[in-house]
C-alpha cells in the first residue's frame, strides 16, 4: 500500500514540474462549446487522472472522465453509433478494440513514426498507449523457487484448483493470458481446454481479484500484467513474479477517436498527447508500464519480452476469433465446475 502511495505522490511531483513553466490554471467548472473532450475510460484513476489534468493545464480543453470496464463501454459506444456521447476511448486491450473498429475513426497521428516498429501499423484505427507483458505470479509460502516457471507448469496438473484466474469474457487481460498460452504451446484449443480444467470450477470475480487470492493464499498461482504484478512486489509481500521460460507477449492497450465524435479535434490532440514524450517517460518512470516509443527507455531491470516465443501473437486473429474462443473457453470451463 506504501508503495503505491509513493508512486502516485511522484506522478503528481512529475506532473508538477512538468507544467511548471506557462501552464494554463487547471479547469474545475464545465466550459461550454467545442472547448471540451469526453472520454471514456477504463484505466485507474492513479493512471487518467494526473494526465487529464496535465493535458487540461496545457490546452486549456475542459474533459469529462467517464469509467467504466472495457467491454461495458465498448457496449456502450456501439449503442451510442448513430449518437456518440464521447469522443475518445481510452484503455481496453488490443483484441477489444480490433473487434469493434467499426466504431472507431482512423487517425494518423504524427507520433507514430516515433513508435516502436511493431506498433506502426497505420490502417489501425486505434493505437497503442502501453505495452503489457503476461507474467505469472505465484506465493512463496506456498511454492517454492522452481515449482512455477513457465505455462506447462500451469497446464500439467499439479497446480489444478490452485490456479487464480478471471473470466476471458470480462477481463481483457485474461483473454490476452490465455491465447498468449495458446501460441506458446502450439495447440490453440488443446491449450486452452487444458487451462480451463486446471482452474477447477473456481474463477475470481475479476482480474484485480488475482493479486489478492495467491497474496492471501487463497489461491498458489496466477496469471496477470506486468504492471499489475510489480505494483505490488517488494518488502513483506510473499508474492513472486515469474516471466514464462517458454515467452509470452506483450500486447498494447490502446486509445481509439470515436467515428463522428463532437469533438474529434480535441480527441485527436488528446491522442498525440498520450502518445508524445512526456506521458510515455510517466508510464515507464512512475506507472510500472511499458512505453510504446522507440526513444523511452523501460527499466533496465526488465526483461526484454517482446522477441519471446510469443511475440508473433496476431491481435487481428484473436480479435476475428475472440467470440469463438470464449464459447469454447464457457463449455470447457464449465464441463470441469
Amino acid at each position: 500500500m506504501m508503495r503505491r502511495y509513493l508512486a502516485v505522490l511522484l506522478v503528481l511531483c512529475t506532473l508538477g514540474s512538468l507544467c511548471a513553466c506557462g501552464a494554463q490554471p487547471t479547469q474545475t467548472e464545465y466550459s461550454p462549446g467545442d472547448n471540451r473532450l469526453v472520454i471514456y475510460t477504463s484505466h485507474k484513476q492513479e493512471i487518467v487522472q494526473p494526465i487529464v489534468r496535465e493535458f487540461e493545464e496545457r490546452t486549456g480543453i475542459w474533459v469529462q472522465i467517464i469509467s467504466g470496464g472495457t467491454n461495458e463501454l465498448l457496449d456502450r459506444i456501439a449503442a451510442e453509433e448513430n449518437d456518440p456521447q464521447a469522443d475518445v476511448m481510452f484503455g481496453g486491450g488490443g483484441e477489444s478494440l480490433q473487434a469493434c473498429s467499426k466504431y472507431f475513426q482512423p487517425y494518423a497521428s504524427p507520433e507514430l513514426d516515433s513508435l516502436l516498429p511493431q506498433y506502426r501499423e497505420e490502417d489501425r484505427v486505434w493505437l497503442p498507449f502501453s505495452s503489457l507483458p503476461i507474467v505469472l505470479i505465484y506465493n512463496s509460502k506456498l511454492l517454492s523457487a522452481g515449482q512455477l516457471t513457465g505455462w506447462n507448469d500451469l497446464l500439467s496438473g499439479s497446480l489444478q484448483g490452485e490456479i487464480a484466474f478471471a473470466d476471458p469474457a470480462l477481463s481483457g487481460s485474461c483473454f490476452t493470458a490465455a491465447v498468449t498460452a495458446g501460441y506458446v504451446c502450439g495447440n490453440m484449443e488443446e491449450t486452452m481446454q487444458t487451462f480451463a480444467r486446471q482452474l477447477g470450477g473456481e474463477i475470481c470475480s475479476s482480474s484485480g481479484d488475482i493479486l489478492t487470492a495467491v497474496e492471501e493464499g487463497r489461491k498458489k498461482a496466477g496469471v496477470t500484467l506486468e504492471e499489475t504484478a510489480l505494483k505490488q512486489l517488494g518488502p513483506g509481500s510473499d508474492l513472486v513474479m515469474v516471466y514464462p521460460r517458454e515467452g509470452t507477449s506483450c500486447i498494447p492497450d490502446g486509445v481509439a477517436v470515436i467515428r463522428n465524435a463532437k469533438h474529434s479535434e480535441n480527441a485527436r490532440r488528446f491522442v498525440d498527447f498520450v502518445l508524445g514524450k512526456d506521458v510515455q517517460q510517466l508510464l515507464a518512470r512512475e506507472l510500472f508500464r511499458r512505453s510504446v516509443r522507440s526513444d523511452v527507455s523501460a527499466d533496465p531491470a526488465l526483461p526484454e519480452v517482446y522477441a519471446g516465443a510469443a511475440a508473433h501473437y496476431s491481435i487481428e486473429w484473436a480479435s476475428t476469433n475472440r467470440e469463438k474462443l470464449l464459447s469454447q473457453w464457457a463449455f470447457w470451463f464449465g464441463q470441469e465446475g
